[in-house]
């Protein structure tokens, strides 16, 4: 098929989950705020009933003082359901692990500002991330390792 006919279309992007933790406040407010951050992203898709998939995108954000001191744990997942219809796997693939992503960040972006903020800390603009860069990763990875990209039967595996 060509990608002419592959067509999608967002259904609903909604908070799926989050967290917000501050084991030391309010001590840590009290020194200089230098922390070393932590980010960790991933992706899981999973098939809802036939074209329509629901996309999780989740980062885990944290900071750690030169004390050792955790400053915050942050937990979001951020997550749509998409219509992706005319797609074959390798492309449906594709989508769910770079598109459906690209759509999503944003919203987690600001979720995670949002929290940061509410919970005394400064702002955290997290920098724009290259999907389709980390979606290659994760293919040449499962390649090397001998299993395709649709490992469990369809783009239900987390791609990166």
């Amino acid at each position: 098929m060509s990608n002419a006919s592959v067509s999608l279309k967002i259904e609903r992007i909604y908070l799926k989950d989050a967290s917000f933790e501050s084991p030391a406040s309010p001590e840590i407010f009290r020194g200089e705020w230098s922390p070393e951050l932590g980010v960790d992203i991933n992706t899981r898709g999973s098939r809802l009933e036939g074209d329509v998939h629901e996309v999780v995108l989740s980062a885990t954000v944290t900071s750690k003082l030169e004390d050792g001191k955790n400053g915050f744990l942050v937990e979001i997942k951020q997550a749509g359901i998409f219509s992706i219809e005319g797609a074959n796997e390798d492309q449906l693939s594709n989508i769910m692990g770079v598109v459906c992503p690209n759509v999503l960040f944003p919203y987690l972006r600001e979720t995670l500002d949002s929290l940061l903020v509410k919970g005394g800390f400064p702002a955290v603009q997290l920098a724009p991330i290259n999907f389709d860069a980390l979606y290659s990763e994760a293919m040449k990875s499962k390649a090397n390792s001998g299993s395709g990209p649709n490992e469990s039967g369809g783009p239900e595996a987390t791609t990166h």
